[in-house]
């Protein structure tokens, strides 16, 4: 089949981020027979917090400015490092979980998918497609969809990324035997989020950036109480040897967890 071309879009200004775009193609993407999934995508529910559901949902118009003025800019750097560690190569089959505005999936941008549960990120993600317009980005597919249950058969994908979505699902370890079950054998995953140190300086430190800096920036948004959670959230996570022992339970053959970012961040990469 020909390959599907659309010509770049317009020039547009940032403000067309922030303006609430238009719901996503039914299908997030391109005609399926251009990128083949296996089985019908199955309409499950999503079982994640309501409320952190509509948090995301909320903070969509804003994420990518936040995420560019909170870290300096910081945040591409770590993607770009969680993606090469994912070992995705041209031709690949990837997965962006909880793939936000897609900025993974967009450096990924082969064959790939990138699924969440918030609404509003899945369509931020697709005007950015549009905006940003570059023959790769004709591969990518935006799926509505449960970490907790994915669509896809087993064995299916090349690589697997997550930025900052493991530490908001309810159950970590069904997240993670789902993306065990859904990679080809050999294959890794990259996860990306918020490092939860064994240090009690790094911990002090972050604590203080997050109460003086990201949630007095959000309140200029009228987001402060969407930031807040970010505190609480990260205390409940696991620290970088305990993420390494569930993978190792799940049954991944090995797995490294990494501390980025000054010790702030963290990333985990397990092999199947």
């Amino acid at each position: 089949m020909p390959a599907v071309c659309r010509p770049p879009a317009s020039p547009s200004s940032s403000a067309a981020l922030h303006r609430r775009p238009p719901l996503p193609r039914p299908v997030f993407g391109l005609p399926r027979s251009l990128f083949f999934i296996p089985s019908p995508l199955r309409k499950t529910r999503i079982r994640c917090s309501s409320q952190r559901q509509a948090l995301f949902n909320r903070i969509a118009p804003i994420y990518d400015d936040l995420n560019d003025l909170l870290s300096l800019g910081l945040h591409r750097s770590w993607k770009r490092m969680c993606i090469s560690w994912s070992g995705a190569k041209k031709g690949d089959r990837a997965l962006d979980l909880c793939c936000g505005s897609g900025d993974l999936t967009f450096l990924l941008s082969q064959k790939v998918c990138g699924l969440d549960f918030s609404r509003e990120q899945l369509s931020i993600a697709s005007v950015r497609q549009d905006l940003y317009w570059k023959a790769s980005y004709q591969n990518i597919q935006w799926i509505e969809g449960d970490a907790l249950d994915l669509p896809f058969s087993d064995c299916y994908f090349d690589a697997i990324t997550m930025g900052y979505g493991l530490r908001n699902l309810v159950d970590r370890q069904k997240a993670l035997r789902e993306i065990f079950r859904v990679l080809k054998p050999g294959s890794k995953v990259s996860i990306l989020d918020f490092n939860k140190s064994t240090s009690s300086l790094i911990n002090t430190a972050q604590e203080w950036m997050l109460d003086n800096v990201v949630v007095p920036v959000a309140s200029t948004y009228g987001l402060s109480q969407e930031y807040k959670y970010l505190k609480g959230s990260i205390a409940e996570f696991l620290t970088g040897k305990e993420l390494e022992k569930l993978v190792d339970e799940i049954g991944f053959s090995k797995a490294r967890h990494y501390e980025i970012g000054g010790g702030f961040m963290g990333n985990l990469v397990a092999t199947k």
